[in-house]
């Protein structure tokens, strides 16, 4: 993992606290990941929410970058929306700023990126999709839906053995103010938190 980033995550760990209300909403998650982790299979989450392009992003960037910094093992994170749109660009700016490297690998109306959080890592393939796209899982997967519309929206998800609400605010709120750099990047850390304290409450 690159050193800034790890110390990034260092800071996040020590410096912040997850609320008792939040701890109740992720610990559904946890269980998941424990029972799957226990039982030595593969760790599938699909991080969903209306159009793929903020909050879904940050989520499975952060909870693939916590897995690793807990060394979790066989953990696959994914990311979805009920319908298909863009990765919106100050979302890659925000991890940039954050010490991911990106490369966009694809230049089209949907560009594709490699989301890298270390030399050696398998990239983070970061492009919007629908939910059942064929880039994710089809079946044994728990379905993280990131938005309360998406959530309320999409009753049934196919092949997800588990669905359980994680929403956030959509930084979204912010676009065209001057407060836009500041809100996603403390959406982003939000989550980074959030998804930091899961893996830390898995136990080998």
């Amino acid at each position: 993992m690159y050193k800034n980033l790890a110390e990034t995550l260092k800071g996040i760990i020590d410096d912040q606290t997850v609320s008792e209300e939040r701890k109740a909403i992720l610990q559904p998650l946890i269980d998941y990941v424990q029972q799957k982790a226990s039982s030595g299979a593969d760790i599938n989450i699909n991080f969903i929410c209306t159009h793929n392009s903020r909050r879904s992003h940050f989520a499975q960037v952060w909870a693939q970058v916590a897995s690793a910094y807990f060394n979790i093992p066989s953990v696959h994170c994914y990311s979805g929306g009920t319908e298909e749109t863009a990765l919106f660009p100050k979302v890659v700016e925000t991890l940039g700023d954050q010490d991911f490297h990106i490369f966009r690998i694809a230049e089209t109306e949907n560009p594709v990126y490699a989301i890298k959080y270390g030399d050696n890592a398998l990239p983070i393939i970061g492009f919007s999709k629908k939910y059942d796209d064929p880039f994710n899982p089809s079946s044994a997967f728990a379905a993280i839906m990131t938005c309360s519309q998406a959530d309320g929206g999409c009753p049934f998800i196919a092949g997800a053995e588990k669905r359980i609400p994680i929403t956030f605010e959509d930084p979204k709120i912010s676009d065209g103010t001057p407060e836009q750099a500041q809100i996603y990047a403390e959406r982003s850390l939000q989550i980074a938190k959030e998804m930091c304290y899961v893996f830390s409450m898995i136990k080998s």
